[in-house]
């Protein structure tokens, strides 16, 4: 059964299904490489909040229609022109609860990426039970090529589950993009399956979790309190970050390119504007 067949608006962005105790949350815009809209944000959240509060469900999927899994958040699509203090407001607590939305979830969640992943889409799989990833996975945090900071807690997060060494390639100037077997080495998934087969082994595993009565679990045995602080520092780092010069001059010209004008238009008055208004931050 479609699990959100009577929520018109979740239903326009994410496909569900239940079988033996499983939702499968899909995040359903594959001509929009599942990018994460304020919209898809909201589908998302939705589902997971009313997966939280269904007896009958003992544990969630979450994946991806299409090649990708997500190309993570879309910038020009969720900051809007708006008093740059209550823009760094809106930033960090749009960040915080975003992350907040995984951390917090009460039951066990397995992501199985169908494709490549980008972004928050990445470190966001990390604050789960699991990843299951397809053998045409790619794992993307382009942080430092974007100039800005770690955020869903990776600045602690992943060197715990993949070394120093790894956390620094994938977070740093290198911006290592290690594909699903690169990743099962590293540390970063628990198992890769051929794509044509990744639904069906997650939903032996998620099932599997189920008959053992598997509680919520964080990978790498990172407490929940702890990670809670990070993401609330990360969030406040971010948004300082996303207001620095370099940053809103980049998106502009980044924005422009791609013929995305209302939104670059939005960058191009943050970044003239700002001496103006940088130190009422």
């Amino acid at each position: 059964m479609n699990y959100l067949n009577l929520y018109d608006t979740a239903a326009a962005y994410i496909h569900s299904s239940f079988e033996a105790g499983v939702v499968t949350i899909m995040m359903n815009k594959p001509k929009k490489l599942n990018g994460w809209t304020n919209e898809m944000m909201d589908a998302f959240s939705s589902a997971f909040e009313k997966a939280s509060q269904d007896e009958l469900i003992k544990a969630v999927i979450f994946t991806g229609a299409g090649d990708y899994y997500s190309a993570g958040v879309n910038l020009g699509g969720t900051l809007k022109l708006m008093a740059p203090k209550k823009l760094h407001q809106l930033i960090v607590k749009h960040n915080e609860k975003l992350f907040d939305r995984f951390l917090t979830f009460p039951k066990p969640i397995l992501v199985a990426t169908n494709g490549p992943a980008i972004g928050a889409s990445v470190t966001s799989a990390t604050l789960c039970d699991g990843i299951i990833a397809a053998n045409t996975s790619t794992f993307s945090t382009p942080f430092a090529a974007l100039g800005i900071t770690p955020e869903g807690c990776s600045s602690v997060h992943f060197a715990r589950l993949m070394g120093d060494d790894n956390a620094q390639r994938m977070l740093g100037t290198e911006g290592w993009r290690p594909n699903g077997d690169e990743a099962l080495a590293a540390g970063l998934v628990q198992w890769v399956v051929p794509k044509d087969h990744l639904q069906t082994e997650a939903q032996k595993i998620a099932q599997g979790w189920v008959s053992n009565a598997r509680s919520r679990t964080i990978l790498a045995g990172s407490e929940l309190s702890e990670l809670q602080a990070v993401n609330a520092r990360e969030s406040i780092e971010l948004a300082n970050r996303f207001l620095g010069a370099d940053f809103l001059k980049g998106q502009f010209k980044f924005l422009w390119r791609k013929k995305k004008r209302m939104p670059s238009i939005v960058f191009l008055f943050l970044w003239l504007l700002r001496p103006l208004w940088k130190h009422f931050l």
